[in-house]
């Protein structure tokens, strides 16, 4: 069994926020969504979060992990003092425990489960996650054996010019043998300048403890203030983007495009420049996206083409082209090679396949058949001031331009709308509709203009 803590009390000053740090976001999650993330495949018998400013808006964030185990810490007087605060609840725990920062998004599952595996396999009192750096200036040095036994710690201020030399630094990432660890925390003491109880002190008080280096040195990339946050959200972008290029998907301009990890992406996409992919969007193979395009939230089948658009929370059938400036949203199902053009919105509206909304139109709360024709300037009036109402168009429909539909409206099959109408009431099948006042001609009518 495995135990997972969580440090996540801090507020982080540095952001200028009265949001708590870990509550930032980058790629569409929070700081600490990405640490939780970061664990699952070491599958924990326990999550503990360690909390303390804000520490409700915490845990109403995180109520969807819904076994979490919050664990306050009122005072925040380091990590040492952090980690005290477990020793009630895991009280009975006799296995192994990893200490997660809430603040470093970006370890990779594998990372964590190599830490894990090599504390295990050679039987460690402690294991800690260390880098190479080329300049390790301001951070604590590693020193360990040839074996990667630790030997010591020592804060870069107090290190020697020759102790300087030694590149290898703290990560802040720790697997304990819990019972081991619980047994000294008792003895750490606060005589130091910060007056903080330091986690790292435990280390001169256990028998096996061993380092081992990150590869990637991204991955221990710490948020302090925004700046720091770009280039972690920066670093993911790049990760992302790599994974999908290498798995057959085509970015132009990769740098002006970004794409959240929750996107699934088919090999033969190609994405144009300023596209944005959010949340848990599906994109098939043979789509064309962009360029200028947002998407979040949404399906697409195969060969649907994108152009300086706006989709989400919506499904688009293959074969089927959005765009330029198009709207989707609210829930709409766009079925096989339709047609959604030049400045159409759609929302919470199914539409069936071969249907063309071509311009100019807004559809609202509507159902629409197959091979059904939306004239420029159509609108679906679905709310009364009060309530939204359905509008039905059967199959081989179409409205002839500058069409009002006002709803609750059933439109059968094959009805035609005469353009400029407002239609107020259902229509049968294969109906002919024109609502709209009779055009008056008087001719050689003008107005006199005024005396001078």
């Amino acid at each position: 069994m495995v135990a997972v803590a969580i440090l996540a009390a801090g507020r982080g000053t540095r952001m200028k926020s009265d949001l708590p740090k870990v509550l930032h976001c980058i790629g569409g999650k929070t700081l600490v969504e990405r640490v939780l993330g970061s664990c699952e495949t070491v599958s924990p018998t326990r999550r503990l979060v360690i909390v303390g400013y804000q520490g409700d808006r915490l845990r109403a964030a995180l109520t969807p992990y819904g076994d979490l185990e919050f664990v306050e810490q009122a005072q925040q007087l380091g990590t040492g003092h952090a980690i005290q605060q477990l020793l009630t609840p895991l009280g009975d725990f006799a296995d192994d425990l990893l200490v997660l920062n809430g603040d470093v998004p970006l370890l990779r599952p594998e990372t964590i489960a190599d830490l894990l595996a090599t504390h295990r396999r050679h039987d460690n009192s402690a294991t800690l996650l260390t880098a190479q750096l080329a300049d390790p200036k301001g951070y604590g040095r590693v020193f360990c054996d040839l074996d990667n036994r630790v030997e010591k710690i020592i804060e870069d201020r107090d290190c020697t010019p020759a102790q300087r030399e030694n590149t290898r630094i703290n990560a802040g990432i720790y697997c304990f043998n819990w019972p081991q660890l619980a047994a000294v925390l008792p003895q750490l003491s606060n005589d130091n300048d910060q007056q903080e109880y330091y986690l790292t002190d435990v280390f001169g008080m256990l028998d096996r403890v061993m380092a081992v280096d990150v590869g990637d040195l991204a991955e221990i990339t710490g948020i302090n203030d925004r700046r720091q946050l770009a280039i972690a959200a920066d670093l993911l972008q790049t990760r992302i983007k790599d994974h999908w290029m290498r798995s057959g998907v085509t970015l132009i301009n990769p740098d002006s495009i970004t794409i959240d990890d929750t996107v699934t992406l088919a090999p033969d996409v190609i994405i144009e420049p300023q596209t944005h992919l959010r949340g848990n969007t599906t994109i098939a193979t043979g789509c064309h996206i962009g360029p200028g395009s947002l998407i979040e939230n949404s399906t697409l089948g195969e060969n649907v083409t994108v152009l300086y658009s706006v989709i989400s929370d919506s499904t688009v059938a293959a074969q089927t082209r959005i765009g330029p400036y198009a709207h989707l949203r609210g829930h709409a199902t766009v079925g096989e090679a339709c047609r959604i053009g030049n400045f159409v919105e759609l929302k919470k509206t199914q539409l069936g396949t071969k249907t063309n909304v071509s311009h100019l139109s807004y559809l609202g709360d509507a159902t629409v058949g197959d091979r059904v024709n939306i004239g420029a300037g159509t609108i679906t009036a679905n709310y009364d001031g009060v309530n939204k109402h359905q509008t039905i168009i059967g199959n081989g429909s179409k409205t002839g331009s500058n069409s009002v539909l006002v709803a609750p409206l059933t439109l059968g099959e094959g009805v035609t709308i005469a353009a400029g109408s407002t239609v107020t009431e259902n229509v049968g099948d294969d109906a002919l509709v024109i609502a709209r006042a009779r055009q008056v001609v008087k001719p050689g009518w003008r107005l006199t203009p005024p005396e001078a």
